[in-house]
């Protein structure tokens, strides 16, 4: 694969947007197809990284199809560790798409997604943890899932898990060593070994548990606003999202259909879903929008079921709250809480007031502590969720160990589950995985990257 040029347009591309598009080049062959497709006037050099100005040529006709920057950077000086040519192209859709079929018809085949970092990883540029750190920039939808990534991409997380790994390491080495040559050395202290990987299972458990908070930050909620007609549910949405995404009225059966709204609120992308009012109606296109809600409410994260404090609790609420299905996070808010004479109602979870914004912040901080993300800005590392799965899986593999230990079996029962939880550290950060998982990995990737 190595041995392929390969070249994709690594920028976004769309008509009417964007000044200037990129298209990438890697391989062998990419300095040839380069020097055959760009004309620089002058005496420009064609130097390693030094940027020449002049024009993407059609060889077999002549035409000049655009006016161009190229950026030589011969190996290993460059992401991939291969010679790459980057020919900065004017943005849009036409000019750049030309280019790469120019690039393609000269010899280069087109890259697959993630094959460019695939390639770096190949190449020793950068290790996996790296490598997945790019995507989930690139992909981040918060300024916070952004620093976490950065974090990454810093090497922050490949030296946590090969330091614990590390520590596996020398706990084997001392294990393997007494299985093979008991008599010959000082006895092993078996409580400190035991001792030592309780110490790293806590760690890697902290870990996991830190990723799966940590993948709220990149994911984000589906959060689904939920409750009787005229309760102040389109209101709600419009308060939070701060712009007027629905139409409200003093009039039930307002909001026919789904309406969302995506917005990030303390660090967390959510997307709220205001539905329809459900209520037993003969409209029939206010049965539709009923329907949708009620469809909306079994896929959402978490449900805001929002009634009227003026109101107060009724039995419609509660048969409402008895729609979430089991396991769903639903906090009950009672909304209009400036119209609220006397005391809350036990039901209602926090109270808020959507006119004025009052009670604003303390819904968005108990939706998120229902969630079980109560403080994800404290986070520093996060695994995704195929390194947590790993994780988890040393994790584990160590508990197993350590029931050897408690059980006082001999050093080889300890080594089996050790070096399985070894193994599956080594993959998190790519020492020990399989080219069908480089693959899964890589896949995910956008073209270009």
């Amino acid at each position: 694969m190595s041995s392929d040029t390969i070249a994709a347009v690594a920028t976004a591309v769309a008509a009417g947007e964007g000044s200037v598009s990129i298209v990438r080049i890697s391989g062998p062959e990419a300095e040839t197809i380069g020097r055959s497709l760009f004309q620089a006037p002058g005496q420009q050099p064609w130097e390693s990284h030094r940027v020449l100005y002049g024009h993407v040529c059609d060889p077999a006709s002549g035409e000049r199809v655009d006016e161009a920057l190229l950026l030589l950077m011969r190996a290993p000086r460059s992401f991939t560790r291969e010679t790459v040519v980057e020919l900065h192209c004017h943005g849009g859709l036409i000019s750049v798409q030309r280019v790469l079929e120019l690039v393609l018809s000269s010899g280069a085949r087109r890259a697959l997604p993630g094959e460019f970092s695939q390639r770096a990883f190949l190449n020793g540029r950068l290790d996996l943890t790296r490598a997945e750190a790019i995507s989930e920039l690139v992909t981040a939808r918060s300024r916070r899932a952004a620093q976490l990534a950065m974090a990454g991409l810093d090497g922050g997380l490949q030296v946590r898990i090969s330091a614990l790994r590390e520590r596996l390491l020398d706990q084997l080495a001392e294990l393997e060593a007494r299985v093979d040559f008991e008599e010959d050395l000082p006895p092993l202290d078996g409580d400190a070994v035991a001792a030592e990987l309780l110490a790293v299972r806590e760690a890697l458990e902290q870990l996991v548990a830190d990723g799966e908070r940590g993948q709220l930050l990149r994911d984000g909620l589906r959060v689904a606003i939920v409750g009787r007609p005229n309760v102040g549910k389109s209101s709600l949405l419009n308060r939070l999202s701060c712009s007027e995404r629905a139409i409200v009225t003093d009039l039930p059966g307002t909001t026919r259909d789904l309406v969302e709204s995506e917005l990030v609120l303390q660090g967390v992308p959510l997307t709220l879903l205001d539905t329809a009012g459900i209520r037993a109606t003969t409209d029939r296109v206010e049965q539709i929008g009923i329907e949708r809600s009620r469809s909306a409410l079994q896929a959402a994260d978490a449900v805001l079921l929002l009634f009227d404090l003026s109101a107060g609790w009724c039995g419609d609420d509660a048969a409402l709250r008895d729609l979430v299905p089991e396991g769903v996070p639903v906090l009950v808010v009672g909304n209009k809480a400036d119209q609220l004479a006397g005391p809350a109602p036990p039901q209602a979870d926090v109270c808020i007031s959507a006119l004025t914004g009052a009670g604003e912040s303390e819904l968005v901080a108990h939706l998120l502590e229902r969630c079980g993300h109560s403080d994800p800005q404290g986070i520093q590392l996060a695994l995704n969720r195929r390194q947590q799965d790993l994780a988890a899986a040393a994790a584990s593999s160590l508990g197993a160990s350590l029931e050897a230990a408690l059980q006082q079996l001999p050093w080889d029962f300890w080594t089996i589950d050790l070096r399985a939880a070894v193994r599956a550290l080594g993959e998190i950060t790519g020492e020990e995985v399989s080219e069908a998982v480089l693959d899964r990995v890589f896949s995910r990737f956008c073209i270009g990257k």
